[in-house]
């Protein structure tokens, strides 16, 4: 029973961190395959999650491998591939991939930045499974990790009710968290498990993720995750339970191997969830790393508190964004030479409703940024590397993009000057009016960015201009609302001569 003063999950985790401890000792030895899980309470929820981490993955590997399980889950769930940061953020590396994912923010909210943990912040921004074990203390909490820093610096296991942590000989630990998960699956009652396998990062530091060494490490952590999947499925209460699994990747790895960088091998990650509620199939363009978290949540009817600051959203959640209606316009590269020839992805066409103002463009140029554009990452990010493109992370999909810098790259004239035009929206009877939207900015020199209003199709006024960067973040301007208004309409102005950026997205109007 408890010892007086101590919850139950105190004593499991601490009895869970025993087993762990023992289990770490025989890590390398046969006799580890014998080990017996740590015991869980008994679950209380019918809705059921399991989140399965593989380090090192890189997704565009996974269609030459043989590997089913991960196939059968794409072809039946949602499959959203996206593009992680690089320094200044952060490196592309497993403390600030696996923080990403635990804490469902970004790296300039949770702190880790390289896997020294320097700066970590899991007090305000804890892991989902320490999140679950305050607002739902009654569910039962599993987690088992073979890279340990998951559990020293508190990055996943916090909130567990038992834990499995075993050193990083991934060619023996990922089959004993295999084995050990397979039972605690079988004979007990967990509502909500991380599990993480090591072995495809390991692989693509030896040997590359180009090598068929690194193919054969994903088709043996797919059959850790088909032996999960089997076992979830034979549970005599299986009927009555509603299972989602989802699986994704701290980050990628160069084709000689190894990540940090800016490559984009390096930045590849993925989100696949299969579960209630959750598409069959679907590959949308708007998932992000930090989608994890929020999914659990969802998948558990849990709404996320504003105070939690989650950058993320749940997989099955598609944003409103008219940029993203553009993505079957998307076309490749005009001017550009880093990007690939296969790599579709902008457009100069506005969405409807929206215009662009380019009387007073210079000329020539580089054709894809003359002008406002609308980009997604993969192919804007490619245009040129290290000068903080990477940074775009509050950006889904498809994007606002004026690029003077890149525009300048060929022969041109005159200034870069052009105005992105919104619609004009209704604010009859508002006192205010509010636009928000995400923006990556970086000035320089004569560089200018101004916002501006204009109501009933007047005069359009200034109402913020920007004159510092402002690196990937949440803008809203409230404007107030003239007497008799009744529509609003804004404007993004911006000038450059060979000077930096700005981008916009996921736009909003709102009245008070």
């Amino acid at each position: 029973m408890p010892l007086p003063g101590i919850s139950r999950r105190t004593v499991l985790a601490a009895t869970a961190a025993g087993t762990a401890l023992a289990a770490t000792g025989l890590a390398t030895a046969p006799a580890a395959l014998a080990a017996t899980p740590p015991t869980l309470p008994n679950g209380t929820s019918a809705d059921k999650v399991l989140v399965v981490g593989m380090d090192g993955l890189r997704h565009d590997r996974i269609d030459a491998a043989n590997a089913p399980a991960l196939k059968s889950l794409m072809a039946n769930g949602t499959y959203g591939r996206s593009l992680l940061y690089a320094n200044p953020m952060a490196a592309t590396s497993s403390g600030p991939g696996w923080s990403t994912i635990s804490t469902g923010v970004w790296p300039d909210k949770h702190g880790v930045k390289d896997n020294t943990f320097t700066g970590k912040n899991y007090g305000r921004y804890p892991g989902f499974l320490a999140r679950l074990a305050q607002v739902r203390p009654q569910l039962s909490l599993f987690a088992a990790v073979d890279w340990p820093e998951l559990d020293t610096h508190g990055t996943v296991t916090p909130g567990a009710d038992a834990k499995l942590v075993y050193d990083n000989d991934y060619a023996v630990n990922d089959a004993v968290i295999t084995d050990l998960t397979e039972q605690v699956l079988r004979d007990q009652n967990p509502d909500v498990l991380f599990v993480y396998f090591g072995e495809t990062d390991e692989i693509g530091h030896n040997h590359g993720a180009a090598s068929q060494k690194y193919l054969d490490a994903i088709a043996v952590q797919d059959g850790y995750l088909g032996r999960l999947l089997a076992a979830i499925k034979a549970r005599p209460t299986y009927a009555s339970e509603r299972w989602t699994v989802l699986v994704t990747t701290d980050h990628g790895h160069t084709d000689a191997g190894g990540h940090g960088g800016s490559a984009i091998e390096e930045r590849r990650t993925f989100v696949l969830a299969q579960g209630p509620g959750i598409a069959a199939g679907a590959r949308p363009i708007d998932t992000r790393l930090v989608d994890v978290a929020p999914t659990v949540f969802r998948q558990l009817g849990i709404v996320p508190d504003p105070s939690w600051g989650l950058d993320g959203k749940p997989v099955q959640e598609r944003t409103t964004d008219p940029f993203d209606t553009l993505q079957s316009s998307l076309a490749g590269r005009v001017d550009e030479t880093g990007i690939p020839a296969g790599v579709l992805g902008f457009t100069r066409t506005p969405p409807s409703g929206w215009s662009v103002i380019d009387n007073a463009m210079g000329t020539g140029g580089v054709s894809e940024w003359r002008g406002w554009s609308f980009a997604t990452d993969e192919f804007w990010s490619r245009s040129q590397r290290d000068q903080w493109r990477e940074l775009n992370v509050r950006a889904r999909g498809v994007f606002a993009v004026a690029d003077s810098d890149e525009w300048a790259d060929k022969s041109f004239s005159g200034t870069y000057d052009s105005t992105l035009v919104t619609p004009a929206y209704p604010v009859s009877g508002a006192s205010a009016v509010t636009l928000g939207f995400t923006t990556l900015y970086r000035q320089e020199g004569a560089q200018t960015a101004r916002i501006l209003a204009s109501f009933n199709g007047g005069t359009p006024t200034v109402v913020k201009s920007y004159t510092a960067d402002v690196l990937s973040q949440v803008q809203t301007v409230t404007v107030p609302v003239p007497a008799g208004a009744s529509s609003v309409g804004f404007r993004f102005h911006y000038t450059g001569s060979n000077n930096w950026y700005w981008t916009v997205d996921g736009v909003t109007v709102t009245t008070s």
